[in-house]
């Protein structure tokens, strides 16, 4: 879903620079915004260096319509000020320019599979899933325990953010986990979105 490189690939929530990088390797013009300190300064020090603004995605200092494509990928349900965030994206791309993002799909974090591990686990929504809740979840990588801290919101709530930026949805995709034996193919992980700067 990511459109060819343009003039400038704004990447929203850009953390440590991963996906920054296969966007250069695209050929794509890239400068993240993050406001970690340690993840801009490990972005920015990489054996491939991305470009980097320590700066909150609801207020980037980049002048408006300087993009061709905002990228924000799986960083707006880690941002508080998500309708700002979208916002900002509509102001930074040109007329016609897209935002491609993905987040946690809306019905995954409504609910959890409450019994069992096998593909017929019942999938549980205990919450309501229009409300907007946080939670977290825990990781362990090499050791580490990781705890990432998102807020639940519906699908509609982005959409309202993404009318209100002036942006109108193209494509939906709602991936999964391609194994009909995992009880993660049942239901959507993540959801991708590709939107355009109408004018």
């Amino acid at each position: 879903m990511v459109p060819p490189p343009g003039r400038l690939t704004v990447d929203l929530g850009a953390g440590e620079g991963r996906l920054g990088r296969d966007l250069l390797a695209r050929g794509h013009t890239v400068v993240g915004l993050d406001t970690s300190p340690t993840l801009a300064r490990a972005s920015a020090a990489h054996d491939i260096p991305l470009r980097m603004a320590l700066a909150d995605a609801a207020a980037a200092p980049l002048r408006a319509s300087c993009a061709d494509l905002v990228v924000a990928f799986m960083s707006l349900q880690d941002i508080d000020d998500y309708e700002g965030a979208i916002g900002e994206a509509g102001r930074l791309l040109a007329p016609g320019g897209r935002l491609c993002l993905a987040i946690v799909h809306p019905i995954n974090s409504a609910g959890k599979f409450e019994v069992g591990e096998g593909p017929a686990a019942p999938f549980v929504i205990r919450n309501s899933y229009l409300d907007t809740f946080r939670y977290h979840d825990e990781a362990e990588r090499d050791g580490l325990t990781m705890v990432f801290h998102s807020a639940h919101r519906p699908l509609e709530a982005y959409s309202r953010a993404l009318e209100a930026a002036g942006l109108v949805i193209e494509a939906i995709r709602e991936v999964t986990v391609d194994d009909p034996l995992d009880r993660w193919s049942r239901i959507p992980c993540f959801l991708h979105l590709l939107a355009r700067r109408s004018g």
